[in-house]
């Protein structure tokens, strides 16, 4: 057995040590560490002598994980298992093997280069190709457009663009193509845009989303007549939305017809290493092209991208940037060396069947759902597994293609469309936070709308999902069903009840995923402008505060993020014993209570401001009254108090109170005369919300009655009848007789310090039997 060289293994232990440390939550400042920060024109890491590794190391995962405290742990740095240290050792060993004489590196890379370059052709079923390793997934294309450039323009080395002026390329890309790839291509090529042409899908016949070849025919034949060169075409064995494979070998032979470049990239290609490959992406073993990313696949981090092309002119390819003479280009598939040694052929193929496993176990799951559609039912071939959430229209078809009857309207289904876009994506964060190891993602499609994807090639082997996750996912996905159903139906009843009642406006937003949005519109309401009101914003927020208090199963939100516009109040998901009427009324009522209980503070902020003005105007009379009866002897100090010693001044003391309830000032000689107060007239009821309605003992607000409900026993849904009854009588026999009550109770005696208590028990006092005087100015 060979020793390994000890730098080798001191390399790999430090590695080791390196990760343990980096992937440990513990975290040490700097002054626990002995390192404290030096003033001065250099900074402190940098004084003295330098710091060791474990205090470096220490800064670095300080840095990565920055404060915990305010990250979810999803954030943090996940392990990423053996062969990712294998696929990061790959890097460190690079930079110590660029140290060696050029001879052995040489070697070593080239050897290097020539293994990984086998190995990918071998395990792809790519024979006799070559290899270009790339850290841009785009970045190899690329190249192959350079390649493709100078192969079927001989003079472009010496000529340039002219050349390209002459007779202007053609790159043919499909509409289901990753977005920004032709921007990147024409930014990297030097290419105006006019050289892009963008290829339509089926619209017919086949799946919406492969390469309409008929028409990508006539497109072809359009550019040759107009004086251009078709160049290259980008096809998709997986489309980046919904992993459609494209019909690659018709492709493939009006490539041929033509003089094209086939390019082909996409996830599926992945499913060549199985035993069982699909006739659609066999047939790219036949193309000029393909791009790979083992990365993901394999769940390799820090591994590059690969792209496996063949031509035969070494010397394109080296003017085209696919080939290098230099050791550190051929050392970028050291990484992905080590790696595929580290797995093994059954290590690679086992990850690839493992995500295919999962989404076939996800698709058939998803079939006996009811309200969910699978939009790639006819790709078997595919392991992107994309579903949506749907209610079905009245007269409606329910296959993949959902076109509206006659009798339902165009507008109809297009509120139906945005209600179900805006519960599928609600459905989707809510599934990535029930279950994160399933890596689903939440995107928009152009005629599906809104759905929620599961790609497990791409995700799978980072996250380690496992079947259990699939499982736990459709049971997920079977609890929120009920809610996503009953909140889509109780929402044309909601914008009903909103209508029809009162000082209410329902907003129309299709990107709530909720019952609906309502506004309330107040006395001062400009209903024909959109800008901020700070009186209804200030209504809004006390009625969220209200709502909210109540403790109820729904959600309640202010809005909306824009603070241009006017508040609304958002109403969350529901479920069916939801009572949209109750909850509507309770409503309107709060926002009229906070409404008048608002205004009816500003009046008597008002009302105090004025007898506080009449209060002070009318004790200066008084005291200039007081003046002219005493005289003007009285007023000189010695004099005055000497006239008062022998002739004292009976003067009565003299006051004012100020009534709240009659909103008038009151003489405070009644209160010194006969020790009481006066109560004044009867204050107005304090303006309150109707009488919600009465609940069963345990029952949550904005719930319907259990009344004549199957599912309570009989003995306690009597009982239960019986209090409700009692309650609505207790209740229906307090409001009647006080009201219309032509008599008052006395109150009892209250001190003139003390705050008036009008506004809150009214003149409603207890009978104590004590003697009560009541003004004859606040009777007035």
């Amino acid at each position: 057995m060979d020793i390994a060289d000890p730098t080798l293994a001191e390399m790999g232990k430090n590695l080791k040590e390196a990760m343990k440390m980096l992937e440990d939550g513990q975290r040490r400042s700097e002054e626990e560490n002995g390192k404290k920060l030096i003033s001065g024109d250099i900074p402190g890491p940098l004084q003295g002598s330098g710091q060791d590794m474990v205090s470096i190391l220490q800064l670095v995962q300080n840095l990565m994980h920055g404060d915990e405290e305010e990250e979810p742990p999803s954030t943090r740095v996940q392990d990423i298992g053996e062969q990712g240290h294998i696929a990061l050792l790959g890097h460190s060993l690079g930079a110590y093997i660029s140290t060696l004489d050029k001879e052995k590196l040489r070697k070593l890379t080239t050897r290097i280069l020539s293994d990984t370059t086998l190995w990918l052709c071998r395990i792809f079923r790519y024979e006799n190709g070559c290899a270009y390793f790339h850290e841009e997934e785009r970045e190899g294309l690329a190249r192959i457009c350079r390649l493709a450039i100078h192969s079927r323009y001989e003079d472009f080395v010496v000529d340039g663009f002219n050349v390209l002026y002459n007779k202007k390329p053609v790159i043919y890309l499909s509409a289901a193509a990753r977005p920004g790839l032709g921007q990147y291509l024409c930014n990297q090529l030097g290419l105006p845009f006019p050289c892009l042409c963008r290829v339509p899908c089926n619209t017919m016949f086949g799946s919406q989303h492969q390469m309409d070849v008929a028409f990508l025919e006539k497109l072809i034949k359009d550019d040759i007549e107009r004086g251009r060169l078709p160049l290259l075409l980008v096809a998709n064995a997986g489309t980046a939305a919904v992993g459609h494979t494209d019909k690659i070998g018709r492709l493939k032979e009006l490539c041929e017809q033509y003089g094209i470049w086939l390019h082909v990239e996409g996830v599926n290609l992945a499913t060549l290493a199985l035993g069982y490959v699909s006739s659609s992406v066999l047939a790219a073993t036949k193309c000029d092209s393909m791009t790979l990313t083992p990365g993901p696949w394999l769940g390799l981090p820090a591994v590059p991208a690969v792209t496996l092309y063949k031509h035969d002119d070494p010397a394109l390819t080296l003017v085209a940037g696919l080939t290098s003479n230099k050791p550190a280009d051929k050392l970028r598939a050291l990484p992905l060396w080590l790696s595929l040694q580290y797995l093994g052929l059954d290590g690679i193929v086992e990850r690839i069947k493992h995500a295919c496993q999962l989404s076939q176990r996800l698709q058939e799951s998803l079939k006996k759902v009811d309200h969910i559609k699978i939009l790639v039912e006819d790709e078997l071939s595919s392991p992107v597994v994309v579903f949506r959430f749907f209610q079905e229209l009245p007269g409606s078809d329910p296959g993949p293609n959902v076109v509206p009857a006659p009798s339902v309207a165009p507008s109809a289904v297009g509120r139906e469309r945005h209600s179900c876009d805006a519960l599928n994506r609600w459905l989707g964060e809510q599934l990535k936070q029930l279950v994160p190891a399933s890596g689903l993602t939440v995107m928009d499609l152009e005629v599906e709308g809104t759905c929620v994807r599961f790609s497990p090639l791409m995700t799978a082997a980072a996250l380690g999902t496992r079947a259990e996750d699939m499982d736990q996912l459709v049971a997920c996905i079977h609890g929120k069903l009920p809610l996503l159903t009953c909140t889509l139906q109780l929402r044309e009843e909601f914008k009903q009840e909103v209508a029809g009642t009162a000082g209410l406006l329902y907003v129309d937003d299709p990107n709530w995923p909720g019952i609906g949005v309502v506004r309330y519109e107040h006395a001062n309401d400009d209903k024909n402008s959109l800008k901020l009101d700070p009186e209804g914003e200030k209504i809004h927020a006390g009625l969220l505060k209200k709502l909210n208090e109540l403790e109820s199963d729904l959600t309640f939100k202010m809005g909306p993020e824009y603070k241009s516009m006017k508040s609304c109040i958002y109403i969350g998901m529901a479920s069916d014993d939801v009572d949209v009427s109750e909850l509507v009324e309770t409503i309107a009522a709060t926002a009229r209570e906070i409404e008048e209980n608002s205004r009816l503070l500003e009046n008597m902020t008002e009302v105090v401001r004025k007898g506080i003005q009449e209060a002070q105007v009318q004790l200066q009379k008084a005291n200039e009254e007081r003046l002219l009866e005493e005289g003007v002897l009285r007023q000189i100090p010695v004099v005055g108090s000497v006239l008062n010693w022998f002739s004292p001044v009976q003067a009565s003391q003299k006051g004012r109170t100020f009534n709240l309830t009659a909103g008038s000032l009151e003489s405070t000689e009644h209160t010194y005369v006969y020790k009481v107060q006066g109560s004044g007239v009867t204050p107005p009821q304090t303006p309150s919300a109707a009488r919600t309605r009465q609940r069963l003992p345990g029952q949550k607000p904005f719930k319907r009655s259990l009344r004549g409900s199957d599912a309570v026993s009989e003995t306690s849904s009597v009982s239960h009848v019986d209090d409700l009854e009692k309650m609505e009588h207790l209740s229906g026999g307090q409001d009647a007789p006080e009201a219309d009550s032509p008599e008052q109770h006395p109150g009892p005696p209250a001190a003139e310090a003390e705050q008036p208590r009008a506004l809150q028990d009214g003149a409603q006092r207890p009978d104590d039997g004590r003697p009560q005087v009541e003004d004859p100015e606040s009777l007035r």
